[in-house]
């Protein structure tokens, strides 16, 4: 039996629309594909601007003992802006922008079958609401006293000083480029979710929809459940430090551990926030190249909600060390250990896909095979975290500045790449260079193990994170050149991305004209011209026979079984 859908109704006058001009067809949009090409545009130009930060970063690290005197490039004040403004940008300007609002944006409404989002002026309101939020950020490095430099989750005291001289606001912006955000994507999660309830299309049951939906509400339902609290604490710091309250402040009464609760309670399942939709974007992909179904389907998404439910519950798992009563170490650990399980189900699920496959290499397939091996490392790396005797020993350090990278990160970098990839030929109606492509790949493997993994052993040395000079201590002089070779990998890591931004322009400007279908995949999105016209679909939506997967299906004259193709039943 299926369930049933409600469809949002359009007049038929709607369908054909009246020509817009350019501000409304290009920039006050309220057309999805439109969005989710502005969140991916945004995205990527603050990568731009938090690679150069974390260069400027790393070229630190490398040569601490020059330029100034005795501190190197930058200096120990300005280390500290470029740690904060580097992992707020990369983890809230271009992780969400991308993974989740420009994938999110973009697919919800072509792969559910519907013509738009349920509110398009709500969703018009999200993008710009992000881009002011934005220009909050980076004005911040032009106030007085400089940009944030609390680290990038902003612990008190240090980011609690009541500053009434009217020098150092830029701590101040920083946090109001949080709350401008946050606005943004709580106004796009309740339109991702408004959507896919009510606006499927006929057949398109809950067990039907591609995973990569299913990932991306489940991001969304996170990010609404989680990020209160969080916005809560944001008040109260922001009082603190113009208002002279003590909510975090010990010589008033305060209490700085309650901002660590408040930021990881939000903070671990906003990981997931970011980790799921590239999840999302692998399962879509490996069905499509190793032409076979989805291995676990209604597996992976039972897990994907475990996994989900868990992240609530895991949170102190980073504050092993930050004097909490040391009797939660052991709930904590085990929460940790379990949420390790739907996660083994999700890559246990992947590998049995690829298992007995017609594997074609194609750019998107590679970068989803990096994303799953790259993910593997990070998960084993994170076992060490999770356990509270290890971590005490490897807490602050570098060892947990690489697993971060391997797992959040390599979400971004390979299961963003893989999406951009795949569905760049239905954005933008051109097919990317695939030789490009695969150098883009294989330069970005290369560098980013090269990057991130002796990052492991700098932390098994005793490094520890946010130092501007590691000269300084003695007992770290040895492992220099190891930091060495790490800035030009990460150097280099930049500089391999020079193919992608070429291939990217080049595909927007000569790339072949794209094919409906040029993948010969299964689901809605496919079934619409590349790029899609207005509102999606012609005079009437697709109809939902079957579910995403049907690769190699005896049904179907091909190896591939669309899900609107309606297959007459042979007589015997």
């Amino acid at each position: 039996m299926s369930d049933p859908v409600a469809v949002l109704a359009i007049p038929e006058a709607s369908l054909h629309h009246e020509e817009l001009g350019f501000w409304r067809t290009y920039l006050f949009s309220t057309e999805h594909k439109t969005i989710g090409k502005q969140y991916l545009s945004l995205g990527l130009f603050m990568t731009i601007v938090g690679g150069f930060l974390a260069y400027v970063m790393r070229w630190q690290l490398a040569y601490p003992d020059t330029e100034v005197p005795g501190w190197g490039f930058v200096g120990p004040e300005f280390y500290n802006v470029l740690v904060t403004m580097h992992g707020t940008i990369m983890v809230f300007f271009v992780a969400m922008p991308i993974l989740l609002g420009a994938f999110g944006n973009f697919l919800i409404p072509l792969m559910i079958g519907a013509r738009d989002m349920a509110f398009p002026r709500l969703n018009m309101l999200s993008f710009w609401t992000l881009f002011v939020g934005t220009l909050v950020l980076l004005a911040s490095f032009f106030v007085p006293g400089g940009a944030a430099s609390a680290g990038w989750t902003g612990y008190p005291p240090l980011s609690a000083k009541a500053i009434y001289t009217g020098v150092n606001w830029g701590l101040n912006l920083w946090i109001l480029a949080h709350a401008i955000e946050f606005a943004s994507f709580l106004m796009g999660g309740v339109n991702f979710l408004t959507t896919a309830i009510t606006m499927r299309a006929p057949g398109m049951t809950f067990f039907r929809l591609p995973l990569v939906v299913w990932q991306l509400l489940t991001a969304a339902t996170l990010f609404l459940l989680s990020v209160g609290p969080l916005i809560a604490g944001a008040v109260m710091l922001l009082m603190d430090r113009i208002a002279g309250t003590s909510f975090f402040l010990p010589e008033g009464g305060g209490e700085p551990l309650l901002w660590q609760h408040l930021f990881w309670f939000f903070g671990h399942p906003e990981v997931y926030v970011i980790l799921l939709p590239a999840v999302g974007f692998v399962c879509e992909v490996l069905p499509v190249f190793c032409r076979k179904p989805l291995f676990g389907y209604r597996w992976i998404i039972y897990s994907t909600i475990t996994a989900g439910i868990l992240s609530f519950v895991v949170w102190a798992h980073h504050m092993f060390l930050s004097g909490m009563d040391p009797r939660l170490a052991m709930p904590f650990s085990i929460t940790t250990i379990l949420i390790s399980v739907p996660f083994a189900i999700l890559v246990f699920a992947m590998i049995a896909t690829l298992w007995g496959g017609s594997i074609r290499f194609t750019t998107p397939m590679l970068f989803a095979l990096g994303f799953v091996s790259m993910f593997i490392v990070g998960g084993l790396t994170g076992i060490f975290n999770g356990s509270a005797p290890a971590d005490i020993y490897i807490t602050d350090t570098y060892f947990v500045v690489g697993h971060f990278h391997y797992t959040l990160f390599s979400a971004v970098v390979f299961g963003g790449f893989a999406g951009i990839y795949f569905w760049f030929p239905k954005m933008f109606g051109r097919m990317m260079n695939e030789t490009l492509g695969k150098v883009h790949f294989w330069l970005t493997l290369i560098f980013f193990n090269a990057t991130f993994f002796p990052m492991h052993i700098l932390g098994l040395g005793g490094m520890m994170r946010r130092i501007a000079n590691p000269m300084q201590y003695q007992f770290l002089q040895p492992l220099q050149p190891i930091n060495v070779f790490i800035t030009f990998s990460a150097i280099l890591l930049l500089v391999a991305q020079i193919p992608f931004a070429v291939n990217f322009v080049w595909g927007l400007v000569a790339g072949t004209p794209a094919e409906r279908n040029p993948w010969e995949a299964n689901t809605l999105e496919w079934a619409a011209p590349s790029p899609p016209p207005h509102l999606n679909w012609g005079e009437a939506i697709p109809t939902v026979h079957r579910g995403p997967y049907e690769y190699s299906s005896p049904e179907g004259p091909e190896d591939w079984l669309p899900q609107d193709r309606l297959v007459v039943a042979r007589s015997s």
